[in-house]
């Protein structure tokens, strides 16, 4: 096994040097706290995160932390700010329905038909990856996960203009008009779709720092698994 830790300096450009194992993730963070002090608890949805009110001496902003791994690779993103989401998905991950079937069942109308204008299944079927990444990364991030945050009452759109730049959508639970859906687009969540050691597709998604504009917001640990255990 080797881990690799990874500084997100843009949604596709990041730096990956070798770790040890039990390296602090920001050391900014370690200087004030003892990481062998720190405890652990779940939120109300089964989130794992860092219990900061019990943890003595602590007057500076809370760490953040998600995990997501397949069977081959472990991602961890860390940041002392905003609440982090990350998902790591294979490559080469095989859907055994029909991806357009399989879209309509868990993602939004925009969504499925932006998958439908594209005629390749296998491009499909890697965009398809691309966006359950950044969904999953969001429901994450916002602690609850894929059963308390479903897929299909927001959508992921890329923004025109822009290489890589994605923005949340929701769907407005009351409108003026019963007929008339309407949908609210904001700039308070980041993306970023990463591609992982040349083998996953992954994606950090970060609520928006207003406080610290253009830094260096996520650190990603990578755990790549060589031999998987059977």
């Amino acid at each position: 096994m080797e881990l690799i830790r990874c500084v997100a300096m843009s949604s596709r450009r990041m730096l990956c040097l070798p770790a040890p194992w039990f390296e602090p993730p920001l050391l900014d963070t370690n200087k004030e706290v003892d990481p062998r002090s720190l405890m652990f608890k779940k939120n109300v949805y089964g989130k794992p995160e860092v219990d900061w009110q019990n943890c003595k001496n602590c007057n500076h902003q809370p760490l953040h932390f998600n995990i997501s791994h397949t069977d081959s690779l472990i991602a961890c993103g860390v940041t002392v700010h905003v609440p982090v989401g990350i998902d790591v998905e294979d490559k080469e991950r095989k859907i055994k329905h029909d991806v357009l079937a399989f879209a309509k069942r868990f993602y939004s109308a925009d969504e499925v038909n932006f998958l439908a204008t594209i005629p390749d299944p296998e491009a499909q079927r890697k965009e398809f990856i691309k966006l359950w990444t950044l969904k999953e990364a969001y429901v994450k991030a916002l602690g609850k996960g894929f059963s308390a945050a479903p897929f299909n009452t927001f959508t992921i759109q890329s923004i025109p203009g822009t290489e890589e730049g994605y923005s949340l959508c929701k769907t407005s639970e009351v409108t003026a008009d019963p007929l008339e859906e309407t949908k609210k687009c904001n700039g308070e969540w980041k993306f970023a779709p990463l591609e992982l050691a040349d083998s996953h597709y992954a994606a950090v998604c970060i609520e928006d720092d207003q406080a610290n504009e253009g830094a260096v917001s996520v650190v990603i640990y990578l755990l790549i698994v060589k031999d998987p255990l059977v």
